[in-house]
């Protein structure tokens, strides 16, 4: 044989590449084929060792040639360099809330109404489970998925779009027979429950704080900003609505399901379609008799009219249609002894005593504390160490004692009292309506963490590179004790955190010197003094000038302001009479953080907008948000964030929302944008 002969036998790298080709085609095929039936349909038909294996093959072809990796491959779930912030996205359509009925004679008279209002006898309707989880919006272009989104409010919600394609039961690309162009769905990302309590343990043995529940380790997961960790979360979703698609819609909600399974989306497998209300009542009974062997935790029944032209005739009101509805289950309840009633301090201050019980399974979960809300909630139900006690899951969430079981001859102990001083740091507390807390807010190390994050906040001081992993490796290294210790952190100190280097050292140290000089609204407003939000900071400026004269004023002084009552009042003083919080604002003052001081009025003649309130709602050409709101504030308006009776003026701009239907509901002023103008300019006329 001639020695040349055997390198003719090597075929050339074109067409070694072309049979790679082909082959990582194959793979990236099958790979989501067996997703498919794992997260779908819930049938895997090879182990996860072979799995594992085509996956280990389709990595090494990627690597070997970079530039067939598409974003469609399963291999790009595994995340993408941290963000800044989570980015906010209209909604195609509106994300409505469901209407939540508790009882069956609720339930009769939802299909009253809707046969009524449609003036049919015989209604169809498709019942399936409540999920409780995190509630998206998803949408496919030529049935590649493109963008997703949190409800967020309805009508703008935040953009989650990799931290979703890190989620395996989530098709990147869909089935395309049939599928249409453009696909918007709504869906409910969530945790299996063995997924959650095995991420719980994980979390507790490296010493990290465990999820309350499935519900807030899926919305606190997909919510991440460094969307690696979202990956290493085991999140699934399932799909139950089409809110919009090119083409014409399946005529029936249930046709809509088989469509969207046979696209490979994964959608409610316990399902069902009712001829007779009484056949939902009958599927409610049996699925919550099912609920504690589901593999994951739902709390009710979505109940809805089948048909769509029915759907989209009975229309929908501001926040829920009126065609479908929440049948929801009542919360779980166990019975169980109070061994201990101990003080939570959480990051507000907020005293909050819990029971610590004799563990007890609720609903598959293991309770050993619940909230007893406030003193006065003891005290209405009379819970003592010892007492026999009734424990529910209140919404499924929140561990809470429903009632006290009282027992024959039982010697009780002395009621419940509330402490005198903060368990924690010893300062005093002061009650705010039902509720007492800590007054020494910057002092506190309970409450230290949050307090800096509020102190460093774009509202406040506004210190860039200040955020919550920073701020937790300050206070747990014991680098930062009060408020004042930020301006005393150098940059040896900094470079022992991690993620810090020499460039992103000086930064943060740049900004916190920065701070230094800041306005006596801002200044307040990072103090966290409760009660005391940005529209508050701003008035005491303008009324007193210098943070001097705030700190010396009595609670008489702060009433004879317009938009300040006793509870306000109650709490700046308490604030300032706390001596720890004076000797922190005293280190700051010292290491030269400089409160630039305001002209107090001469008078109290008010302000040509005091006493009105403004919504604002859509966007503005001339003016942003926040500058609208600056210009009605500094003329004496409050602003708010909602619509009521109260409301004196909603200035509504472009793609306006619900709450300029809100407003015309109530019959309120409506401005548009020159209106706004006009109003603007003749009030500043002299």
């Amino acid at each position: 044989m001639r020695q040349d002969s055997l390198f003719n036998d090597v075929p050339p790298p074109s067409q070694i590449r072309q049979v790679d080709e082909h082959r990582l085609t194959q793979l990236k095929s099958q790979i989501r084929h067996h997703d498919y039936l794992y997260y779908v349909k819930d049938c895997p038909e090879i182990s996860d060792g072979e799995y594992d294996r085509l996956f280990r093959e389709l990595l090494d072809l990627e690597q070997k040639y970079p530039d067939l990796v598409t974003s469609d491959s399963p291999s790009q779930r595994v995340g993408a360099p941290p963000l800044d912030e989570l980015g906010k996205v209209p909604h195609e359509r509106p994300m409505l809330s469901l209407d939540s009925l508790m009882e069956p004679e609720e339930v009769l008279a939802f299909d009253q109404r809707i046969k009524r209002e449609l003036d049919i006898d015989h209604i169809t309707y498709t019942v399936e489970p409540k999920f409780d989880g995190l509630s998206v919006e998803l949408v496919y272009d030529r049935g590649t998925f493109v963008r997703g989104a949190t409800r967020g409010d309805g009508m703008i919600g935040e953009d989650v779009t990799i931290n979703l394609r890190t989620i395996r039961a989530l098709p990147l690309q869909l089935q395309t027979d049939g599928c249409p162009d453009h696909l918007v769905m709504r869906g409910e990302v969530y945790m299996r429950l063995s997924d959650f309590h095995a991420l719980n343990r994980r979390m507790t043995e490296r010493g990290d704080d465990a999820f309350a529940n499935p519900r807030n380790a899926a919305a606190g997961s997909l919510r991440q900003l460094d969307s690696h960790i979202t990956a290493s979360r085991p999140l699934v979703v399932t799909c139950y609505e089409v809110m919009a698609m090119t083409g014409p819609l399946p005529t029936t909600h249930w046709d809509e399901l088989e469509r969207l399974a046979e696209w490979g989306i994964p959608v409610p497998m316990l399902r069902q379609q009712c001829e007779t209300i009484d056949q939902v009542l009958a599927f409610h009974r049996e699925t919550q008799e099912q609920r504690d062997h589901l593999p994951y935790e739902i709390d009710g029944v979505v109940v809805k009219v089948n048909r769509v032209d029915w759907q989209t005739r009975l229309g929908m009101k501001s926040r829920s249609p009126r065609w479908a509805m929440a049948f929801k289950f009542p919360p779980r309840k166990e019975v169980t002894e109070v061994q201990d009633i101990a003080i939570s301090v959480g990051r507000t201050g907020t005293l909050t005593p819990l029971a610590l019980l004799r563990p007890v399974e609720v609903g598959g979960v293991t309770i050993s504390r619940a909230t007893l809300h406030n003193a006065d909630e003891v005290a209405r139900k009379d819970i003592r160490v010892g007492d026999t006690v009734r424990i529910e899951r209140a919404g499924d969430v929140i561990p809470a004692i429903a009632e006290r079981i009282p027992i024959a001859d039982q010697i009780r102990n002395e009621p419940f009292q509330m402490p005198r001083s903060c368990p924690v740091c010893g300062s005093a507390v002061a009650r705010e309506g039902a509720y007492v807390y800590c007054t020494g807010q910057a002092a506190c190390p309970a409450q230290l963490k949050g307090a800096i994050e509020h102190f460093a906040s774009k509202t406040a001081l506004n210190i860039d590179g200040l955020g919550k992993k920073t701020v937790a490796q300050l206070v747990d290294q014991g680098l930062v004790k009060d408020l004042s210790d930020l301006f005393r952190l150098n940059q040896e100190q900094l470079l022992k955190l991690e993620g810090f280097a020499e460039r992103s050292s000086m930064l943060l140290l740049e900004a916190i010197a920065r701070s230094k000089a800041v306005s006596l609204e801002r200044f307040l407003m990072g103090l966290g003094i409760r009660q005391v939000g940005q529209h508050i900071a701003k008035v005491l400026a303008r009324e007193f000038g210098s943070l001097d004269a705030i700190m010396a004023a009595d609670c008489d002084r702060f009433q004879t302001i317009r938009e300040i009552g006793p509870e306000i009042s109650e709490s700046v003083v308490s604030y300032f009479q706390e001596q720890s919080n004076r000797r922190v604002i005293d280190h700051l003052q010292q290491l030269g953080v400089s409160i630039m001081e305001r002209t107090a009025p001469q008078n109290h003649s008010p302000l040509p907008f005091s006493g009105k309130s403004f919504v604002f709602t859509g966007g503005l050409v001339s003016f942003s948000r926040d500058e609208a709101k600056a210009l009605v504030e500094r003329l004496g308006a409050m602003v708010s964030s909602s619509v009521s009776k109260k409301t004196t003026y909603v200035v509504a701009g472009t793609e306006a929302g619900s709450k300029l239907e809100q407003a015309r509901k109530l019959k309120l002023q409506i401005l548009d944008e020159e209106g706004f103008k006009d109003l603007i300019n003749t009030t500043e006329k002299p």
